[in-house]
């Protein structure tokens, strides 16, 4: 626009020679090759996560992306209007492509390392008690009461095991094979606690593709199975949330003297205790016997 800029334009080229029609890549410009690219590759939940983050962009997609700076970024984040969540899967995203664009010559310094995000707040989840479990056993023959019991002894996500497919449980050996979400939670194998196994081989003798479903086989929603959750909790005077199952079961295994790479096997966690994760027989046999430290 100016002489000025234009010599300080020419400086800027001559002490770094730049491609300039790649200068003039605007963030969204940046953000449609990098979701050809790289997002692919990455796992369906995280490319949903970073698309919604994306939708929080708008103030700043026109502007060329060698123009941004750590401050526009930060002022899309603390401006979004939404929790730690969202806001997390902003900076995730400017990291993404603050290295696509470095890998392209767009830029030749990255921001994002600059940017932050809401804390994530403590959990507030709380483990069933001992005599709250104790009371679901006195029920056990209650209609769902052996999936809440099921989640409290295998540690799946709500999620994870109103899409566990029949055909991944095993009943010869003793597993089930599942897992969402993350790289560490896919696939992973869980042993099939003792105490649950006439419950799951139940299930499995209806016959239907997915281990629980509705009575005309029809697999559930999260949305539609929570409302059988919550009756059981409230019948029995309960505050509990599915999700609280999961912490219930690594607090039980973490009072047995568990192996922690064994509960973070089960719970699909990531932990620099398991390295490569390989189910060799050694390694099932070793999750069986975590899993059956605990008892009713």
């Amino acid at each position: 626009p100016t002489r000025e800029a234009g010599m300080i334009a020419l400086a800027e080229y001559n002490r770094n020679p730049y491609d300039v029609d790649k200068a003039k890549i605007t963030l969204d410009e940046l953000f449609q090759k990098w979701s050809e690219r790289k997002l692919p590759k990455l796992s369906s939940s995280l490319q949903s996560s970073l698309k919604n983050a994306y939708t929080h962009t708008k103030q700043i997609q026109g502007m060329k992306y060698r123009d941004i700076r750590s401050f526009h970024m930060q002022d899309c984040i603390d401006n979004c209007g939404c929790g730690y969540s969202v806001q997390g899967a902003m900076k995730n995203l400017f990291g993404h492509l603050d290295r696509f664009a470095m890998e392209l010559d767009v830029i030749f310094k990255m921001y994002s390392p600059l940017v932050s995000a809401a804390p994530i707040p403590e959990t507030s989840k709380v483990p069933f008690t001992d005599d709250e479990v104790n009371q679901l056993w006195a029920i056990q023959n209650q209609e769902w009461v052996d999936t809440v019991l099921i989640l409290l002894y295998s540690g799946w996500r709500i999620t994870e095991l109103l899409t566990l497919r029949t055909e991944n449980v095993d009943l010869k050996a003793g597993t089930m094979k599942g897992g969402i979400k993350t790289r560490n939670g896919k696939d992973r194998i869980v042993p099939i606690h003792p105490k649950i196994e006439p419950f799951v081989e139940r299930w499995v003798n209806r016959g239907f593709e997915y281990l629980i479903t509705d009575e005309r086989g029809h697999r559930l929603s999260d949305g539609q199975y929570r409302p059988h959750f919550k009756a059981i909790m409230e019948q029995l005077g309960f505050d509990h949330c599915p999700h609280e199952c999961r912490h219930t079961l690594r607090s039980r295994l973490d009072s047995a003297g568990a192996n922690k790479k064994c509960i973070d096997l089960i719970l699909g966690h990531k932990s620099k205790d398991v390295g490569e994760r390989v189910y060799t027989h050694k390694t099932i046999e070793e999750l069986k016997q975590a899993i059956e430290l605990i008892s009713r």
